[in-house]
């Protein structure tokens, strides 16, 4: 992995196959700026093409999780022609896809506040724990600006009903309110924080990577798609494969012998 400004990209010294990616921003409260962002977009790439990657944390350090865009980037952007404006920002959208399209499970471990575009960067994770101080805003209206970027995955997350205030609001909601609409999963105590997430790669590790990949898959396939025959051909495909895979055969037989499949990691506990 490239040495990065902005970030760390390091895998986990205790479980294989989980990465930990941590914004290092701490004196802007790790906010964006097109350094950040290419970085990112660099080290999920790397992850993404690692065939023994089987989780990935992101973090942040300091007291703020992600505050949207950094102030000296946007007064850079300020002097943008639109055609600037468009390929800045489709530099963030093609971040925040990488993010998205990562094939293994991405939990966000959001240990601060989470503004704007750093919303956008939670919702693109697949597993999101906060702890109960964060307070999240989509604070762009208030600038004259729109969360355009990170709609798809924040409206994904939240729901339409529930975007369709809080874009226009710009109000701030605690962790517990982003729990009841679905942006996070699950809020604890700071001192609990790392404890949630351990568990959570502990849950992950006991299954069976590709089967683990494969169901982050599904999901982003079946999700929302109109139940017709053609996708439940492609559902019984799918599974067709699985049952027959190496893998798929190993586990089965693990099951049946009461006997420990080979992917188990043992828990960190």
């Amino acid at each position: 992995m490239n040495n990065y400004q902005e970030i760390s990209a390091t895998r986990d010294a205790v479980r294989p196959g989980v990465w930990r990616v941590n914004l290092s921003r701490e004196a802007v409260r790790n906010a964006f700026n097109d350094t950040l962002i290419n970085e990112l977009t660099d080290a999920f790439q790397h992850i993404a093409a690692d065939g023994q990657a089987r989780a990935v944390v992101l973090g942040a350090q300091g007291k703020a999780f992600c505050a949207g865009a950094d102030l000296g980037w946007m007064r850079q952007m300020a002097d943008y022609t639109w055609e600037e404006n468009r390929a800045d920002a489709q530099t963030l959208a093609d971040m925040l896809w990488v993010i998205d399209q990562c094939p293994v499970p991405v939990l966000a471990r959001i240990q601060g506040d989470c503004y704007a575009g750093g919303v956008g960067l939670a919702a693109a994770c697949d597993i999101r724990v906060a702890v109960d101080s964060a307070h999240f805003c989509l604070s762009e209206a208030k600038l004259g600006l729109i969360p355009a970027t990170i709609s798809p995955y924040v409206i994904r997350s939240m729901g339409q009903s529930v975007a369709a205030r809080y874009f226009v609001t710009a109000e701030r909601f605690d962790a517990t309110e982003a729990k009841a609409m679905g942006l996070v999963h699950t809020v604890c105590t700071e001192s609990n924080l790392d404890a949630h997430i351990s568990d959570l790669l502990d849950a992950i590790l006991a299954n069976a990577p590709g089967a683990v990949r494969a169901c982050k898959q599904l999901v982003k396939d079946v999700g929302g798609a109109e139940i017709t025959a053609v996708l439940r051909a492609d559902t019984a495909r799918r599974i067709a494969d699985i049952r027959a895979s190496e893998e798929g055969k190993q586990g089965v037989q693990s099951f049946l012998t009461k006997s420990t499949p080979p992917w188990q990691v043992q828990s960190s506990k």
